[in-house]
């Protein structure tokens, strides 16, 4: 199970150990960008099993796009910790460019499912985010988990914040995306904002429940070398502004 020290003093910890050390080089731009639609929905739990009908309709749509380069990923989810009023479902596909993003979703606004009564009765939310620190390795999963954390970045911070996550958090990451563990890693900021200027979200997906256990194990193995202290992590943020997430992946494709 994902413990919370994991999600906050773990985290804490591992980025204060790169406040006391010398951070790596680093290419300023990072990664080419991508760029991420992702689709919430609070669907009536009575219409649960007809939400995931209509999920199965968009599915049979995407990889098209993604053989022809328009895509670079898509995927599904259940969120697996409700909270009253807070999406149940969501979706996500992943593109190169905002221009190839935007071609892929009036593709699927043609889609009947989504003039659907089902759809009409839910509260939905949507968002478009770029990383330039992100990895992956392809292939198509049925099953497995998304997890990770946002944090509210305070104001001209967000620079140090990304170089803290590439120089501790990101290793680890890739040595577990080698290893199979995990299937994909991102962080994220809003790239249309929605929400206060600042959030930065990163999350993993992993190929079953197993590969959680072993993440945990990791991320310990990474902490017990770092200080106690993070005092550096503790600055940058807002810890009012943190968040954790958990889901099921139903299916998901990278290219």
């Amino acid at each position: 199970m994902l413990k919370r020290t994991i999600r906050a003093g773990g985290l804490l910890a591992l980025l204060a150990m790169a406040a006391l050390t010398t951070l790596r080089a680093q290419d300023d731009k990072g990664k080419p960008p991508v760029y991420t639609y992702i689709s919430q929905w609070t669907a009536p739990r009575a219409q649960w099993g007809e939400f995931l009908k209509n999920d199965d309709e968009e599915k049979s749509t995407l990889d098209k796009p993604v053989a022809d380069g328009t895509l670079i990923a898509y995927g599904s989810f259940v969120n697996l910790i409700h909270q009253e009023g807070e999406p149940t479902h969501g979706s996500w596909m992943s593109a190169t460019s905002e221009g190839r993003l935007a071609k892929a979703l009036e593709a699927q606004w043609s889609r009947p499912g989504l003039t659907s009564p089902m759809l009409a009765a839910s509260k939905h939310w949507d968002y478009i985010t770029v990383s330039r620190i992100h990895n992956s390795r392809p292939g198509t999963w049925s099953g497995g988990y998304l997890s990770g954390s946002q944090w509210q970045v305070k104001p001209g911070d967000m620079r140090e914040f990304n170089e803290l996550e590439k120089s501790t958090l990101i290793p680890v990451f890739d040595k577990l995306l080698a290893d199979g563990v995990v299937n994909s890693y991102s962080l994220d900021t809003e790239d249309f904002h929605t929400q206060k200027i600042g959030l930065a979200i990163f999350y993993f997906t992993t190929p079953d429940a197993d590969a959680l256990d072993k993440v945990d194990k990791a991320l310990s193995e990474a902490f017990d070398k770092a200080p106690m202290f993070g005092a550096a992590f503790r600055s940058l943020v807002d810890r009012e502004g943190h968040r954790d997430f958990l889901d099921r992946v139903r299916y998901m494709t990278t290219k």
